[in-house]
């Protein structure tokens, strides 16, 4: 069975997205569970009277994940599913959500597989400060000003509207804190603590087109932007991406939000569990012929894409060729085989082969499907060299 974590970048998203539509998944012989979690400040406030009050805060919406898991390990027998072959899947977010969980001693034996697409929490600390607990309650401070409250009685007795009318992309982010992320995940896969089981693991060859509009990028702003949307980044990950001309620019924006915010994540993911337990990679890079009226049209293989893939659901759309039905197919059938096994080959399927650390063991879904690599190779090295100095590697 799948238990499906949705993603929105921890402030929206929902359960009842028609894309996430599991009949499809079903009819391979899995059981689909979609969870629903407490977002944006309602799911990870983090202020220092909480902390006072339940000895942590900041990840409520973690906390649902896990209540979740264990109702359906409790329960799911009843709905015909196995309690022992549970398999916790989910995109951006709720990607992100995978890694934590699998680094959670609050999730420890939970679940049996994961799956995480385009969303990991890899990134050095060092580099975000914000995630950690004392720099979250002052952020939450901030937040309950935002809304003019200046005691948690005063945020309790306000209206959900204007508790989320505030500043709330400053406290929409998971926090390590004592009970459910005593530590950054990377920490915690580099000295092995994470949950020892298999995982299925990938991202889209052009993420960023469809959440970034590069119209005014150019060769001139390029650094000016960067800083603008990131802060302060380290010279060197910006020097791996080329952008003398103007065309140059708006490429290397797109690529270098692709490796900043997925791509780096998934590939360190995939080799910090490859020599513990079964690991498999994907890149997918299909560009769907979406129609130009369409508000995807140009998205190519943005974030997101794969999902109408994976869920089946571009058998119900008119623009879907045969190549686009024969990919789903193929990434339905991968993803049920390792629901049930563990592994996602099986069933006459092109093989997949064991991601071993390298980064060419990849399997790539798009017009076919073959073994290949990950894109920019420099970019992604360079991320692994900077992230490593920072950690003091």
């Amino acid at each position: 069975m799948i238990i499906w974590v949705h993603g929105g970048g921890f402030a929206n998203g929902s359960t009842a997205l028609s894309l996430y539509d599991g009949a499809r998944l079903a009819r391979r012989g899995v059981v689909v569970v979609t969870l629903a979690y407490r977002l944006g400040p309602l799911g990870f406030l983090a202020h220092p009277e909480l902390t006072a009050e339940a000895g942590s805060s900041g990840n409520w919406g973690l906390q649902d994940q896990v209540a979740a898991l264990t109702w359906v390990r409790d329960n799911i027998a009843a709905f015909g599913g196995d309690p022992g072959r549970v398999t916790v899947a989910g995109q951006s977010a709720g990607g992100m959500s995978v890694s934590i969980l699998m680094a959670s001693p609050r999730a420890r034996g939970l679940f049996h597989r994961a799956i995480g697409q385009s969303g990991g929490f890899f990134e050095p600390v060092e580099l975000a400060p914000h995630y950690r607990l004392a720099a979250a309650e002052r952020d939450g401070v901030s937040y309950a000003a935002s809304v003019g409250a200046g005691s948690l009685a005063q945020l309790r007795a306000l209206p959900v509207e204007t508790l989320l009318g505030g500043q709330s992309s400053q406290v929409s982010h998971p926090v390590i804190e004592p009970d459910l992320l005593p530590a950054p995940p990377h920490d915690v896969f580099a000295a092995g603590r994470q949950a020892r089981v298999p995982l299925l693991v990938g991202y889209n060859a052009e993420e960023a087109r469809s959440l970034t509009d590069v119209g005014d990028i150019t060769a001139a702003n390029f650094k000016a932007q960067l800083a603008a949307r990131w802060g302060a980044l380290p010279p060197p990950l910006i020097e791996a991406y080329p952008f003398a001309t103007d065309a140059e620019a708006k490429a290397a924006r797109l690529a270098f939000e692709r490796d900043l915010r997925f791509g780096w994540d998934m590939w360190a993911w995939a080799r910090l569990q490859a020599p513990r337990q079964p690991t498999w990679l994907y890149l997918f890079d299909r560009s769907p012929p979406f129609p130009a009226a369409s508000p995807h049209y140009d998205w190519k293989a943005g974030h997101f894409v794969e999902l109408w893939y994976m869920f089946g659901q571009v058998h119900e759309e008119p623009w879907a060729t045969p190549t686009d039905r024969t990919l789903s197919d193929a990434m339905l059938g991968y993803w049920s085989n390792f629901a049930r096994t563990g592994n996602p080959n099986g069933g006459g399927l092109p093989a997949w082969p064991a991601f071993t650390g390298g980064i060419d063991d990849v399997l790539r879904l798009g017009d076919d499907i073959r073994p290949g690599a990950l894109p920019d190779r420099q970019g992604l090295e360079r991320f692994d060299a900077v992230y490593g100095q920072l950690r003091g590697g």
